[in-house]
C-alpha cells in the first residue's frame, strides 16, 4: 500500500471507484464506434478448451443462471440491450454478435483496472479486490462469449 488510509475512507474509496470504473467503462465503450471493434480480434477468438461455446453449458451451466445477469447497456440511451433475443434476421444477429464483443471488452478492461486498488488497501485488501474484479466480470464475459459463439451457428447455418 502506497497510501495509509482509515478503514472507513478506504471502503468508501473502494465502493466509489468500483462504481466509477464499472459506469465509466460501460458509457465509453458505448459511444465506442462500431468501427473500432474487431470481432476477428484474437481477444474475442473461440478457444480450443470452449468447445464452441459448449464448455459454458456443460461445465458452468450459464442456462441456469445467464438469465440473473444484468444488462448494463440498459443504463444508457445508446446500449444494446443483449438480455433478449428480440429476432433471428440476418442483420440483427450480426449486430448482437458486435456488442457481444463490445460488452466483452468493458469487463476485461474493467478487470485490467483492479491492480490500481493496491495503491491505498492493504496486500491481502488488493488481492481481494482483483477477486472481486474476476467474480463480478467473469459472469458477464462467459455470457456473452457463450451467447456469441451460439449466434455465430445460427448465422453459419443461415
Amino acid at each position: 500500500m502506497l497510501i495509509e488510509l482509515p478503514i472507513i475512507h478506504t471502503i468508501i474509496i473502494n465502493i466509489v471507484l468500483w462504481f466509477i470504473i464499472h459506469m465509466s467503462l460501460s458509457y465509453i465503450m458505448i459511444l465506442l464506434p462500431s468501427s473500432y471493434i474487431n470481432i476477428k480480434s484474437w481477444i474475442y477468438k473461440d478457444r480450443k478448451w470452449e468447445l464452441n461455446g459448449k464448455i459454458y453449458e456443460d461445465i458452468f451451466k450459464i442456462k441456469r443462471w445467464k438469465g440473473l445477469l444484468p444488462d448494463g447497456a440498459a443504463l444508457f440511451k445508446k446500449g444494446f440491450r443483449k438480455k433478449q433475443l428480440v429476432s433471428s434476421q440476418k442483420e440483427y444477429l450480426t449486430i448482437f454478435i458486435l456488442e457481444t464483443c463490445r460488452a466483452e471488452l468493458a469487463h476485461w478492461l474493467v478487470i485490467l483496472f483492479s491492480p490500481v486498488f493496491f495503491i491505498w488497501n492493504p496486500l491481502w485488501a488488493g488481492f481481494i479486490m482483483i477477486v472481486y474484479a474476476l467474480f463480478a466480470n467473469l459472469p458477464c464475459i462467459y455470457a456473452q462469449r457463450y451467447n456469441r459463439f451460439r449466434f455465430q451457428r445460427i448465422l453459419k447455418d443461415k
